[in-house]
């Protein structure tokens, strides 16, 4: 489901309201901005080459019109050169020629001074400058030379945004390795408590969403905004070089179009969050509903499960609908401003123009800028709510990187050699919360080869305990010794791989069979899988599938079931062949007969091995050498099975809650 922080949102700066969005704003904003811009700065040189190339694509650009403009003049001078001509001739007495260079000037002098008055001040110079003894011609020849350097410059325009764009998708991707890369390895090194305390679609979200936005914002939005603001300030320009009084009418559209903006968008936001929350309460219920339709079924519940989804989609049908509204007509209305002021402009650019203040041409450009101008207005500002949802994005993820890490291990770490498997816990002293003891002062001496029960009720610590000796979580006092070697004298990896686990929540990946199986020892073949495959009692069931060992465990581990899963987990631990076992609760998802079958296998495995198995059917653990019970972090009994039924303690009542009165009568 949707774990996106964005809210759902109309058509964006090009089809709709930039602003219709909740966005989710950051805490630190600059400082994020800041420390998301020292990623670009290995790509300095590349990114200067960006600017420039984006803002000569935009000057290019926009000078345009304006160039076009001059075709439009010199065509125009042209057609009144013509008139000019055909003015003078049909004033001249019949049989009388102009003599040969004759300019306009002449002509000018002794016009009447009202009939003078009427010719566009922008086309008096060229009048005095025109040969009115000769038919003029309209110069084609300069126009096509205008057009086609107007031509080259929109394919200049056009060549550096393509330039551009290739090196900023190079500088975005790279960035995001370097990102993605740190990310990964700050993964790595985090403390195990991190993840106890932060669930999978957090982090998922912080490693997957959060870094796309980042991609998709400084691939797309940072050389945007760039040529908008390079277009805002070079339209404004170009337009009070032509015309300051043009200008202020175009100036004028902006308040009122912020004011509707402001005025719908504060409407808008409210019909957004509700649409948000109705679509979060949508999604939850689906995903509740798909993952547990067969209980659903079971029960005859689905009427009662289409009922309430028909009351939240109706809700969420209103609220999207009122939103959408809102925020659709903010366009229209937008566009309706701007056509005021595009009206206003061909009016009062119509008046300058016949009374020959601004020429055809300029007025023609300034009409394309004045159409051109709210645009980039409004992908500034939808760059900017984009830029918040990133910032927070970015923000989310490096509080990631800013998380603490594991303890680093000590540059020269000592090695373990033909380890035999003694393990010592020396006063160790441990809580997950500072105010909440758990383990104080705890010494336990196991001996190499031993077989150690951890046996309690819920909470009481026993899985704590192997994430200690794992080095999973760091002691708050006291040490761990295996062999007589401190486990903080050695590297994680050279502990860990002395220990092989079987876990109650069985882990498998998306492939075959024979490559879970193989996951427990690198460079293992297919003969070392099916010996640890007949070991844990594997192979039988394996065989009876289709395709055997190459069966394919789907993305979920659902097409086996949960005994299966945990055979194949057994089957990986025995493969890995290690001098110490660990087993958290390895036979709680396999039926009776299996279990016995597994039990058998364990026997086994673990001759000659130091195994620790934390188990809550006490049956299991019987044949134990030591069994420790602990309760609230502390080990209140020990010893084998028959001593610690003898002393009818702890163990003795846990032992016998297990059965129901006819059990117990009967022992």
């Amino acid at each position: 489901m949707s774990n996106n922080k964005e809210k759902a949102q109309g058509p964006g700066p090009r089809g709709g309201h930039a602003f219709a969005k909740v966005v989710e704003k950051p805490q630190d904003f600059k400082g994020t901005i800041i420390r998301l811009g020292n990623y670009l700065k290995v790509f300095k040189i590349a990114l200067i080459l960006v600017v420039m190339l984006a803002i000569g694509s935009t000057v290019f650009s926009i000078v345009g019109p304006k160039i076009l403009g001059q075709a439009t003049d010199k065509l125009a001078q042209g057609i009144l050169g013509l008139q000019v001509y055909e003015e003078v001739q049909n004033n001249l007495p019949p049989g009388v020629t102009l003599p040969d260079g004759t300019t306009g000037k002449s002509l000018l002098d002794k016009m009447d001074p009202n009939i003078k008055s009427k010719i566009p001040k922008t086309y008096i110079s060229f009048i005095e400058k025109m040969d009115v003894s000769k038919k003029p011609s309209i110069d084609f020849g300069s126009i096509s030379k205008i057009l086609l350097f107007a031509l080259g410059l929109y394919i200049l325009s056009g060549l550096f945004y393509y330039i551009q764009g290739f090196i900023m998708a190079g500088v975005t991707q790279k960035t995001i390795f370097n990102l993605r890369r740190d990310v990964s390895t700050k993964l790595d090194r985090m403390q195990m408590k991190y993840f106890d305390q932060n669930t999978h679609g957090e982090i998922l979200s912080k490693v997957t969403n959060d870094i796309d936005t980042i991609s998709n914002t400084l691939q797309q939005s940072l050389a945007q905004i760039l040529m908008s603001i390079v277009t805002v300030i070079g339209i404004v320009i170009m337009m009070l070089t032509i015309s300051f009084w043009l200008s202020l009418i175009t100036f004028l559209t902006l308040p009122l179009s912020a004011l509707i903006t402001a005025l719908i968008v504060k409407f808008s936001q409210k019909e957004f969050k509700i649409n948000q929350e109705q679509l979060g309460y949508l999604n939850s219920h689906v995903e509740e509903m798909y993952s547990g339709h067969k209980v659903i079924k079971a029960l005859n519940q689905e009427e009662s499960s289409i009922s309430k989804f028909e009351v939240i989609n109706e809700k969420l049908y209103s609220a999207s609908w009122r939103s959408q509204f809102i925020s659709g007509i903010i366009m229209p209305l937008l566009y309706f401003v701007s056509n005021l002021g595009y009206v206003a402009v061909a009016v009062v650019g119509g008046v300058l123009t016949s009374n020959g203040i601004i020429s055809i041409g300029n007025i023609q450009a300034f009409m394309q800028y004045s159409r051109q101008f709210n645009q980039p207005i409004n992908d500034i500002a939808g760059i900017f709510n984009t830029l918040q949802s990133t910032a927070a994005a970015a923000e989310r993820v490096f509080k990631l990187l800013d998380e603490k890490e594991e303890i680093k291990e000590i540059e020269e770490a000592k090695e373990l050699n033909n380890v035999k498997g003694a393990v010592k816990f020396d006063n160790v002293t441990f809580s997950y919360r500072a105010d909440k003891p758990l383990i104080e002062n705890l010494n336990i001496d196991i001996y190499a080869g031993q077989t150690v029960a951890i046996v309690g009720p819920t909470g009481a610590g026993k899985t704590t305990l192997v994430n200690l000796l794992m080095r999973f979580y760091e002691l708050d006092g006291g040490s761990i010794l295996v062999d007589g070697i401190n486990i903080t004298d050695l590297k994680r990896s050279e502990l860990r791989k002395q220990f092989g686990m079987v876990l109650q929540d069985t882990w498998l990946f998306n492939g075959t069979i024979k490559e879970n199986i193989a996951y427990g020892r690198k460079g293992s073949d297919f003969n070392d899988v099916l010996a640890a495959s007949n070991v844990a009692n594997v192979d039988h069931f394996v065989r009876t599938l289709p395709l055997g060992y190459d069966t394919i465990i789907n993305e979920e581990g659902n097409n086996i079931s949960a005994g299966q899963k945990q055979l194949l987990t057994i089957a990986r631990a025995v493969l890995a062949d290690p001098p110490i076992l660990i087993l958290d609760e390895a036979t709680s998802s396999v039926d009776t007969r299996t279990e016995i079958l597994i039990q058998k296998a364990m026997l086994n495995i673990m001759k000659g091995r130091t195994s620790f198995v934390i188990a809550h059917r006490l049956s299991t653990i019987k044949n134990a050498g030591l069994i420790l019970v602990m309760n609230d972090g502390s080990i209140i009994e020990k010893g084998n099975h028959k001593d610690l039924l003898a002393q009818k303690g702890f163990y003795y009542n846990l032992y016998n809650s297990q059965f129901d009165n006819k059990d117990l009568a009967t022992q």
